[in-house]
């Protein structure tokens, strides 16, 4: 596992001995080949942030900021490691739930892009976290207008955006899908 691109592009991440299940290379590079003109100058959110992967990639691109927001404290340990191994500023970790952080912040918090990479269902009677962070007022709240939402799920999950989000793209890899998501209404906030 390693940056992709941008000044940090080369350095390999480290990644906690945990069930994680990092974004692939050929993923990520697709992902933020396509968000080329988005990122640079972006106040990032990275949500079930992992080993920080996501939001390592867009700090390396040229984002102004990226707050990573994940539970797992090894995973939070990790994060803060690869954040010193590359040299990027403008780093910030939560070690909270994502949902509960969600909920605390103000509302003059927004973020240009938030990624997210939330744990798969596995079996039945696993807990959708997909489907809670489509579904979150608080998440719909602080991405900006205009922003974007850039979601990896399984491919044959469905998304159930109701009349709160749109799907702008949609690209599957393998057995990762990536949706890029808008307000539905972003266009009636600015």
């Amino acid at each position: 596992m390693r940056v992709v691109g941008g000044i940090a592009g080369g350095i390999h991440l480290m990644v906690p001995k945990t069930d994680l299940r990092p974004t692939m290379e050929v993923v990520k590079n697709a992902i933020f080949n396509s968000l080329m003109e988005v990122v640079p100058d972006a106040r990032v959110l990275d949500l079930f942030a992992g080993c920080g992967s996501l939001g390592i990639e867009a700090l390396s691109r040229g984002a102004k900021s990226a707050t990573f927001v994940e539970s797992e404290r090894r995973s939070t340990q990790t994060i803060e490691k690869n954040l010193a191994k590359t040299r990027l500023e403008g780093g910030e970790v939560a070690a909270m739930d994502v949902f509960k952080w969600l909920s605390r912040q103000p509302a003059s918090t927004t973020f240009h892009l938030i990624l997210a990479d939330p744990p798969y269902v596995k079996r039945a009677g696993d807990r959708d976290f997909v489907g809670e962070i489509v579904a979150n007022e608080d998440l719909h709240r602080i991405l900006a207008p205009g922003g974007l939402f850039v979601l990896e799920h399984l491919p044959e999950e469905k998304l159930v955006l109701e009349k709160r989000w749109d799907c702008i793209r949609q690209k599957r890899y393998g057995a990762t899908t990536v949706s890029f998501l808008q307000s539905a209404i972003s266009g009636q906030k600015d």
